[in-house]
């Protein structure tokens, strides 16, 4: 069994164990809401069927829509993500269309649309350094390629680079700081930290602690952060592989332009021996 005190939000059991079930719609809410930044105040929320949900296409353990009502009585559709980093593009956009496509009516309709937004919390960067390293919160958008403006306002993608979350706890001033502190070490904590004393608060670190779990939710855990761990384990090996494979296709190409092999093992990290066998 896990040794930690708290779930890991990023296993698929985690992340609908705190945003997935109508039970826990406030901790959602509280989230959406420090997420939106006042572009969108969530006043409610309903959980779409689960067998609406794909069409039967794919996995959507931890994709779940949700709809939601504004301040102003306006609906629109949140879909949430767990991101998986492979072909991670392609799953999110695939998933962003159903929230769409079932929003369609039978016979006579004129296509009118609520807003789609998709929220996206990665446990990885985004590969190729594709944002700065202090760029965290990313809103994509469709655009006009000439003049940028937005083509489509009703379909909105936000992601979240989670590993990038740096504040420690005594610099978290904002909801928005403090959703993204505990969703960033949640699994790490042994108790709720001081600074997180709003009541929303009390209700995540109560749904979080395994021992309130019986023991079927136990073993759903388990079992859902193995399956974490051991993708975990491949992504990690397999970009470790591809690191090593650059850096000695650098190194070779610096060792042909005749460059000394001491230069070549402080630019790369390799040793001397490793440089000269290539």
């Amino acid at each position: 069994m896990g040794d930690g005190k708290y779930i890991n939000p990023y296993t698929d059991f985690g992340f609908k164990k705190l945003f997935g079930t109508p039970l826990n719609k406030d901790l959602l809410i509280s989230f959406l809401n420090s997420l939106f930044e006042g572009k969108e105040v969530v006043k409610d929320l309903t959980y779409l069927n689960g067998e609406n949900l794909g069409n039967g296409f794919g996995d959507r353990r931890a994709i779940f829509d949700v709809y939601c009502e504004n301040e102003q009585g306006e609906t629109f559709i949140v879909e949430m993500q767990k991101a998986e980093q492979q072909f991670f593009k392609d799953r999110s956009v695939f998933y962003s269309t159903f929230p769409i496509q079932n929003q369609g009516k039978k016979g006579v309709w004129d296509f009118r649309l609520k807003g789609v937004y998709t929220v996206g919390i990665l446990d990885f960067v985004f590969p190729d350094n594709e944002y700065p390293q202090d760029s965290l919160r990313h809103e994509v958008k469709l655009l006009d390629i000439d003049d940028k403006h937005v083509f489509y306002d009703k379909l909105t993608f936000l992601y979240l680079e989670m590993p990038k979350f740096t504040k420690k706890e005594n610099e978290l001033e904002t909801m928005y700081d403090k959703w993204l502190f505990v969703l960033h070490n949640l699994s790490r904590l042994m108790a709720r930290p001081a600074a997180l004393q709003e009541r929303i608060f009390t209700r995540l670190f109560e749904q979080a602690e395994i021992a309130r779990y019986t023991p079927e939710e136990r073993q759903d855990y388990e079992d859902s952060l193995k399956v974490y761990r051991d993708m975990k384990n491949v992504l990690d090996t397999a970009e470790l592989k591809g690191a090593i494979k650059e850096k000695r296709k650098n190194a070779k190409a610096m060792k042909a332009l005749g460059l000394p092999l001491e230069t070549i093992a402080k630019v790369t990290g390799m040793s001397i021996e490793d440089i000269a066998k290539l």
